[in-house]
């Protein structure tokens, strides 16, 4: 539980960071009204704040959101329509809900556009290592454990094989696995495209300001009630005290981060992260620690901060610069900030 509370602190960063302290029962100007709640789904804490209103009913539609999405969605969920493909892989096809579909639409569309750096299909490579579990339960101040953990060059080279979103065969509505040894894994993107459903619901309700943090993806709708842009903090990495590196201002825009802090582990002193490049099964190497993503959609932050990530800074530079609307920050493994453009302020702390 010590560390699981541990890799919370880039989300109760953003939470400290882009909300205020008025209270909602307050008397005040419509302008000044604000209501917040915070739920616990996707095994993370979310929050979601709205500007000029005090009625908690949108924010309890989004947690219901939260609730559909994630049994829909989540492959650790036996009866989601995800578990139901991965269980058909290599018998048939299994019908799916459109926005199933759309989604893992989405993930083909995002492994074309990073030749295959991003892969929905990563889902046994990613339970071989096992991340989440070693780094939650473990008692080292620095993630240490023992060598026996790391998988040997033979099992993810065999489970790597199984990597390959091509292999996603998609009939209307019905989709199919044609490899019976590949999974499906959609939470590179899910969040992202909860996010987005979410504002997309507070929009369709007149709501003009607020901010959706569902951990640590911050997508915000408008801007602040007093016309100024929301304040994000980004994650100074492997710093459990919270501090950001550096914030960004937006506004009606999503902030996305990808980070190798997230969920590590150590073995005699070497870190083994959780994004894996899908041409070694191995952990991403280069001289990043994280890369976020300024984008109008959360979805597309998702899978561009991994993308850019597993690229590196050069290549990642030229994927974002042919994209419209779309901006990145980097955070190099000696605290530099490298951004792709000046059309943001980003304030280093």
């Amino acid at each position: 539980m010590k560390n699981k509370l541990k890799h919370l602190v880039p989300v109760l960063l953003a939470l400290a960071i882009i909300t205020g302290s008025l209270s909602a029962c307050e008397l005040k100007p419509k302008a000044q009204q604000k209501v917040s709640k915070q739920g616990f789904y996707f095994d993370t804490i979310i929050q979601i704040t709205l500007y000029g209103t005090t009625d908690e009913k949108y924010i309890d539609d989004c947690f219901d959101m939260a609730k559909k999405y994630e049994n829909m969605l989540s492959n650790t969920v036996s009866y989601s329509e995800v578990s139901k493909i991965n269980d058909a892989a290599g018998k048939e096809y299994v019908t799916v809900s459109n926005d199933t579909l759309e989604l893992i639409k989405k993930g083909i569309e995002y492994g074309d556009t990073s030749d295959g750096r991003f892969d929905i299909t990563i889902g046994k490579l990613s339970d071989l290592w096992n991340f989440s579990e070693i780094a939650e339960n473990t008692d080292s101040k620095d993630n240490e454990v023992d060598a026996s953990v790391v998988p040997s060059d033979a099992q993810i080279q065999s489970e790597l094989s199984h990597v390959n979103y091509r292999n996603i065969h998609i009939n209307g509505n019905d989709v199919m696995l044609t490899d019976s040894k590949a999974k499906l894994d959609l939470g590179g993107i899910a969040k992202g495209f909860i996010a987005d459903k979410m504002k997309a619901y507070l929009q369709s309700k007149k709501i003009t300001s607020g901010i959706i943090n569902l951990g640590g993806n911050v997508l915000t709708v408008g801007e602040k009630s007093d016309g100024s842009d929301y304040t994000v903090g980004i994650q100074k990495p492997f710093d459990e005290s919270g501090e950001p590196i550096c914030t960004v201002k937006i506004k009606d825009k999503s902030v996305v981060t990808s980070g190798i802090y997230e969920r590590y582990y150590r073995v005699d002193g070497k870190l083994y992260h959780h994004i894996l490049d899908t041409t070694t099964g191995y952990p991403v190497k280069n001289n990043l620690y994280s890369v976020t993503i300024i984008s109008d959609s959360s979805c597309d932050g998702d899978a561009l901060s991994t993308t850019c990530f597993a690229l590196g800074i050069d290549k990642a530079k030229e994927l974002i610069n042919s994209l419209s609307g779309v901006e990145a920050i980097f955070v190099t493994d000696d605290y530099s900030i490298i951004t792709t453009s000046d059309e943001y302020t980003v304030s280093k702390e």
